[in-house]
C-alpha cells in the first residue's frame, strides 16, 4: 500500500520549476535533499550547465536524469544511497541516472553537513518526496497530452503508460511537464506570498511507494565514484588545481600553549620555487579576543608563518629552514599530568549532573556489595588518509573556496566574519574527502587558506603534511570513567557513572542510553579539565570509548552475580519496555532483537573449541547494534579472529554500501581499542607519523560478518554505530581467553606486562 504525505511550504519554501534552454525540466526543492555521483551515461552530459543550480533534478529529452547532491561525501556512501532514494520514487532506471556534487547553497538546503551519521535519517522523507513530486509532474503532463485523467496513468522505469497501453518516455513530456509545473508553482508562490507572517498554506499531498514495491532500494549498488577512485581521477581536495594557483605550507606552534615571538626566513626566501614568506593569525587572534568570531577547536589564537611557493615540495623544504622563536603562552601539558588531573577530578566533588533517577547513595548503603571500576582511554588523532587542505581565491568581488570540509556552511560563515565580507560573496565548492571521522567538522584549514589568499591576493592551495596533521590537529579527548554499582540479593540496585575528560564537552557523555531506564537508581555525572590541547569529535564521539567501559562493566557484574551476561541484558531491557520516560532514546525491543540475532548467528551458545567469545549490545547515532567477538590464543597471545555484527538500521537502502560501513566501523573499533595510543610531553605530541603511531595491520584484521534485522522502519545511519561495540566485545572475549580484564586502552600495550595464560 502506498502512503500519502502532506508537504508544507513556508514563504521561502516552495517548489521551483523552469524549462531548460536546451530542452528539459528543472525541479528544485527548498528542503534538505542529497543525492549521488555518476555512472556512465549514453549521452554527453558534460555539455549540460550544472553551475547555476544545485537543489534540483534535471531531466533531458533523452530521458537522462541528473541529481545534484548538496551534502559532503566523506566515504560514507551518501552520493550513492541518497540518489537511490530519489530514483526509487521517481521510478527511473538507475543506468539513466547521473549525480553531480552541488555547491554550498544555504538558500535552498539545510544541514549540508557530514556528521553524526544523520544524512540518510534526515534526508529520507524529503528525498522520497523529491522523487515522487517529479514522477507526478511527468504523469500529469503525459495525461494532458493524451487527454486522459492522470489517475489512469502509471510510471515505471522512466516510461509512462495509460489504460490503453500507450507509452511515453519521461523525455517525451519534459517540456509539457515543465510548463504545467511552472504554472502550478507560480500559483503556489503567489498564495504563499499573500499569507500573513506565520500563516501556513494548505498542505499539498503526494503518493509515496510502499516499501514492498521498491525495486532499487534494498539492492546492491556499487559506489558511483569507484571507477574514478581506482583510476586516480581528480575527486579529492588535494587533486584540485586552478590557473595561477600557488601552494602554502603553514608553520604552526610545535607545542600546544606556545606562541610565535619572531622568525628568520632568510634561508627560506632564497630557496628555488619560493615566492614569499608571510605571517597570518593577527586578524583571527584579535577577533577571537573580542569574541567576534567562534573559531572552532581553538586552532587560531597563535600567529603562524606561511611559506608561499610554486609547488608543494618547495614549500615543504623551505618551511623546514625557518628559524622560529616560540614562547610559552600557557602551560605546556603532558599526559602524565593529565592522568593525575583526571583522577583528582574523579575523586573530587566538582561534577555536573546529567541524569539522576532514584537514590544511588541509599542503594549503595543498603547493598550487599558495591563494585567499582575505573576505565581509561588516551587521546587519539584522526589521521585521515588525505591530510587537511583547501583552496582559496580571495578577490575584491568574490571569495572562491574549494575543498574537503564536513561543515561547509559554518566554514563559509566564519570566513566571512574573519575577512569582514558578506557571505553572499562566497562560493564554496565541496570535493570528495579522503576521510573525515570528525576532523573535517572543524574548518580551521579553510580559514587559514582564506586568510592566506586574502593577504597575498592570489589563488592558493593550503596543504598539510602527515606530520602537520598529526601534531597540530584535533584529538579525541583523553577520558577516564569510574563506574560503581550496588548489588543486593543478587540484583543490580544502583548504578553511578562518572566521567572526567580533558577538554570534553559536558553534553558528551550520553546519559540516556542503555542502561538508563533499566535501573531504578541511576546517576550520571561529568567533570572536565579545560586544556590548551585541541579536542573535538572523533568517530562516534564519546560512545567510541563509553561503550567499552559500560559494557565491560556489565559483563563483570554478570560474572560477579553468577548470571548469564546475555540473559542479564535481555532482562534489564525487558524492564525498559513500556516506559513513559521520553528521555530514553533507544528501543528496548530493537536492542533485544539485535542481541538475539548476534548470539544466534555467532554460535555464542555453542562456541567451537579454543574460541572465546565476548558479546556487546549498544545503541548510538540512532542505530541498534550487537557484536560478538571471537578470540583465539596463538603463541600465548590473543588473536581477534572474527566479529559477528547484527544491525537494526531500519530500511537498508544499499546493502553493499551498508556492509562496507559496518565492516569498516567494526575494524576501526577493534584497531583503535587494541593499538591506538597517543599522548603529549611538554605540550608536544608523542608521535608525528606512523612509525610511532600504531594502527591495525592487514594481517590483524578480523573477518566481519554482517546480519540485518529486516523491517520497514525509516532508515538510520551507519557511519559510526558499529565502532563503539567492537572494543567492548573484544575486551570481554579477551577476558575469557586470558583471564585478565582490560581497564585501559589500548589493550595491546596494557596487556604486555600481564601474564597471558600463566
Amino acid at each position: 500500500m502506498s502512503s500519502t504525505i502532506q508537504t508544507k511550504f513556508s514563504r521561502r519554501s516552495f517548489l521551483r520549476t523552469s524549462s531548460l534552454a536546451s530542452g528539459g525540466m528543472l525541479i528544485g526543492f527548498n528542503f534538505f535533499t542529497a543525492c549521488k555521483d555518476t555512472v556512465k551515461m549514453p549521452v554527453d552530459i558534460s555539455k549540460l550547465d550544472y553551475n547555476d543550480f544545485n537543489a534540483f533534478i534535471k531531466i533531458s529529452k533523452e530521458g537522462m536524469v541528473t541529481l545534484f547532491s548538496p551534502n559532503p561525501e566523506i566515504g560514507q556512501g551518501v552520493k550513492t544511497s541518497m540518489p537511490m532514494i530519489i530514483a526509487e520514487e521517481l521510478d527511473v532506471a538507475w543506468e539513466n541516472v547521473n549525480v553531480v556534487q552541488g555547491i554550498l547553497d544555504t538558500q535552498n538546503y539545510v544541514r549540508q553537513v557530514a556528521g553524526g551519521s544523520q544524512s540518510i535519517r534526515f534526508g529520507w522523507d524529503a528525498l522520497r518526496q523529491t522523487g515522487a513530486f517529479a514522477r507526478q509532474m511527468l504523469v500529469n503532463a503525459a495525461a494532458a497530452k493524451w487527454g486522459v485523467d492522470a489517475s489512469e496513468c502509471t510510471a515505471k522505469q522512466g516510461v509512462i503508460t495509460n489504460a490503453k497501453g500507450e507509452t511515453l518516455g519521461y523525455g517525451d513530456v519534459v517540456d509539457e511537464a515543465a510548463a504545467l509545473e511552472a504554472e502550478r508553482a507560480a500559483k503556489r508562490k503567489a498564495l504563499i506570498e499573500s499569507l500573513a507572517e506565520g500563516e501556513q498554506p494548505p498542505a499539498e499531498t503526494i503518493e509515496l511507494k510502499d516499501p514492498k514495491d521498491y525495486t532499487l532500494i534494498g539492492t546492491d549498488v556499487g559506489n558511483v565514484d569507484i571507477d574514478k577512485i581506482i583510476t586516480g581521477k581528480p575527486l579529492f581536495g588535494l587533486d584540485y588545481k586552478a590557473e595561477g594557483m600557488v601552494y602554502a605550507s603553514v608553520l604552526r606552534p610545535p607545542a600546544f600553549g606556545q606562541v610565535l615571538e619572531s622568525y628568520d626566513d632568510t634561508e627560506a626566501k632564497a630557496m628555488p620555487g619560493v615566492i614569499d614568506v608571510i605571517k597570518i593569525g593577527e586578524k583571527a587572534k584579535a577577533m577571537l579576543e573580542k569574541e567576534q568570531i567562534d573559531w572552532t577547536a581553538k586552532l587560531a589564537p597563535s600567529e603562524k608563518v606561511v611559506v608561499i611557493a610554486e609547488n608543494s615540495w618547495a614549500a615543504i623544504k623551505a618551511k623546514k629552514t625557518i628559524k622560529a622563536l616560540w614562547s610559552d603562552g600557557s602551560p605546556l601539558e603532558s599526559t602524565k599530568a593529565h592522568d593525575k588531573i583526571l583522577m583528582d577530578l574523579l575523586d573530587g566533588k566538582d561534577f555536573t549532573n546529567l541524569r539522576k533517577d532514584g537514590d544511588v547513595k541509599k542503594a549503595f548503603k543498603q547493598a550487599d556489595k558495591v563494585v567499582e571500576r575505573t576505565y581509561e582511554s588516551p587521546f587519539l588523532p584522526h589521521n585521515c588518509m588525505e591530510p587537511m587542505n583547501f583552496y582559496a581565491n580571495v578577490t575584491d568581488s568574490k571569495i572562491h573556496l574549494v575543498g574537503p570540509v564536513q561543515t561547509p556552511a559554518s566554514a563559509a560563515s566564519t570566513v566571512a566574519n574573519l575577512l569582514g565580507r558578506d557571505e553572499k560573496d562566497i562560493r564554496l565548492e565541496m570535493t570528495r574527502m579522503g576521510g573525515g571521522f570528525g576532523r573535517r567538522l572543524y574548518g580551521d584549514f579553510v580559514y587559514e587558506a582564506a586568510e592566506i589568499s586574502d593577504k597575498i591576493r592570489r589563488p592558493v592551495k593550503m596543504f598539510s603534511t602527515r606530520e602537520d596533521d598529526m601534531t597540530t590537529g584535533v584529538y579525541r579527548p583523553a577520558i577516564k570513567y569510574r563506574i560503581a554499582a550496588s548489588i543486593k540479593d543478587g540484583e543490580i540496585t544502583g548504578y553511578h557513572l562518572k566521567e572526567a575528560a580533558v577538554g570534553g564537552n559536558m553534553y558528551g557523555l550520553i546519559p540516556n542510553f542503555f542502561p538508563a531506564g533499566a535501573l531504578d537508581n541511576y546517576q550520571v555525572d561529568v567533570a572536565k579539565y579545560d586544556s590548551n590541547i585541541t579536542t573535538g569529535a572523533w568517530r562516534a564521539p564519546y560512545t567510541n570509548f563509553l561503550s567499552y567501559a559500560e559494557q565491560s562493566f556489565l559483563d563483570e557484574l554478570a560474572e560477579d552475580m553468577g548470571k548469564d551476561p546475555v540473559q542479564m541484558r535481555l532482562d534489564m531491557l525487558e524492564k525498559v519496555k513500556g516506559t513513559t520516560d521520553d528521555r530514553i532514546q533507544y528501543s528496548a525491543e530493537r536492542l533485544q532483537d539485535v542481541l538475539k540475532l548476534a548470539v544466534e548467528k555467532s554460535g555464542y551458545r555453542t562456541p567451537k573449541d579454543g574460541v572465546f567469545q565476548g558479546v556487546c549490545a549498544y545503541y548510538c547515532h540512532n542505530t541498534h547494534v550487537a557484536e560478538v567477538a571471537d578470540v583465539v590464543m596463538k603463541n600465548n597471545r590473543p588473536v581477534i579472529q572474527k566479529i559477528t555484527v547484527a544491525v537494526d538500521c531500519g530500511i537498508v537502502i544499499n546493502p553493499l554500501g551498508a556492509k562496507n560501513q559496518i565492516e569498516g566501523g567494526a575494524i576501526d573499533g577493534v584497531g583503535h581499542s587494541m593499538y591506538g595510543d597517543f599522548g603529549f610531553e611538554n605540550g608536544m605530541p608523542t608521535a608525528n607519523n606512523y612509525d610511532k603511531y600504531r594502527l591495525i595491520r592487514m594481517n590483524e584484521t578480523p573477518i566481519v560478518e554482517t546480519h540485518f534485522v529486516k523491517n520497514t522502519l525509516s532508515p538510520t545511519g551507519l557511519g559510526e554505530p558499529t565502532l563503539p561495540p567492537a572494543g567492548a566485545a573484544v575486551a570481554i572475549a579477551m577476558k575469557k581467553a586470558t583471564g585478565n580484564r582490560m581497564y585501559k586502552q589500548p589493550f595491546a600495550t596494557n596487556m604486555a606486562s600481564k601474564p597471558i595464560l600463566g
